[in-house]
């Protein structure tokens, strides 16, 4: 079977990495996703044990669709019986780019007939109850084809289980393992959030440290269907305990408020990591640490949604001082969509890699 994974920009070169370390074969990056094959066990453990991927998706087909009828024939030939029961709730949604077929709604209800229909001759009713478990179907139509997938995960895969709620401008979870994970934090150095938040970052870095799979603690849409057997997902689940970490760990998150700092506490309760990650109430301005090494990631304000602009460049400066203090070898990575952060940061980037934090264009600031 063919799976898809869909990404935020930038992230696929680390998506392909991680179905590489979990023995995927025929990986192959595009922007925004990263595609595979894989069987039923591999369903569950992608959705599992990854970290930085949005969700999912089984590809059905693909097939060239410049035109609605073409769209049709290719949606009716898929054998969506095979995991849609009678029963079926399936939504459908979707988008075109670069496409003769440019109305999205139009799209949605051509696929959404033509699954009725063959899903209506298979089991033999002219309507159908979708009064059963949700199959979400998606689709992307790109430069006239189209591709037809049933999204195996349901809820997002940055929703891990462990935030309730969120302290001011949240991160997603899977955006902030990426960046831990460019950071090249793998437990032995001290890690360090300085505006931790509600200490997404830092919990991220400590389930990374203990390589523990981010997908234990919550349930995926696949789980319903009759083609996925429970001892699938035992299976994957065993083998991601198996593989986990017991060490002692030197993560650390501060925050100026403490509120964020308690939420934080709270949300590394729930993932079941404040064994090995602090927080502390602490103003970045006054940041310092002696060991020759280390790692820093972190996601200061930006200016647009929490501070304004001119306290938020101070605010870079005092942090660039403190940062700057630090010994040569630790290696740092700031999220900002601020386009004067290096220079108000008081030193260029070593690298840049360029991406998004929900729908907004940012940087990752590498140096070190």
């Amino acid at each position: 079977m063919t799976l898809t994974i869909p990404c935020l920009l930038g992230l696929e070169g680390i998506v392909e990495e991680e179905l590489r370390r979990l023995d995927l074969r025929d990986i192959k990056a595009e922007n925004g996703q990263v595609h595979c094959t894989g069987a039923l066990l591999d369903i569950a453990r992608i959705n599992l044990n990854l970290r930085c991927g949005a969700r999912v998706l089984l590809e059905l087909g693909r097939f060239p669709a410049s035109e609605f009828e073409a769209l049709f024939q290719g949606a009716i030939a898929l054998p969506w019986e095979r995991y849609i029961p009678k029963d079926g709730e399936f939504p459908v949604k979707g988008y075109s780019i670069s496409s003769k077929l440019q109305s999205v709604p139009s799209c949605q209800s051509v696929i959404k007939k033509a699954v009725a229909t063959r899903l209506g001759r298979v089991y033999g009713c002219e309507t159908l109850p979708e009064t059963g478990n949700r199959f979400q179907i998606r689709f992307s139509i790109m430069k006239d084809m189209a591709a037809l997938y049933l999204d195996t995960s349901g809820e997002g895969l940055y929703k891990r289980g462990y935030r309730a709620r969120n302290s001011g401008a949240p991160l997603r979870e899977t955006l902030a393992a990426a960046l831990v994970t460019l950071a090249r934090y793998r437990g032995q150095d001290p890690f360090c959030d300085p505006f931790c938040g509600s200490g997404t970052i830092a919990i991220e870095a400590a389930l990374i440290a203990k390589n523990r799979a981010p997908g234990l603690d919550r349930r995926f849409a696949a789980q319903k269907w009759k083609v996925m057997d429970a001892k699938y997902w035992m299976e994957a689940a065993e083998e991601a305990m198996d593989k986990e970490f017991h060490g002692n760990y030197d993560i650390w998150g501060g925050d100026i408020n403490p509120d964020a700092v308690e939420l934080a506490r709270h949300n590394a309760e729930l993932a079941g990591v404040d064994d090995c990650v602090r927080f502390e109430t602490a103003d970045a301005a006054d940041f310092h640490r002696d060991s020759e090494y280390g790692q820093l990631v972190t996601n200061p304000p930006y200016g647009e949604r929490m501070m304004e602009k001119d306290e938020v460049e101070k605010l870079y400066q005092s942090f660039g001082k403190a940062a700057a203090d630090l010994p040569a070898k630790w290696r740092l990575v700031i999220l900002s969509s601020h386009t004067e952060f290096e220079r108000c940061f008081g030193r260029p980037a070593k690298k840049k890699r360029k991406l998004y934090n929900g729908m907004m264009k940012c940087d990752a600031f590498l140096y070190g």
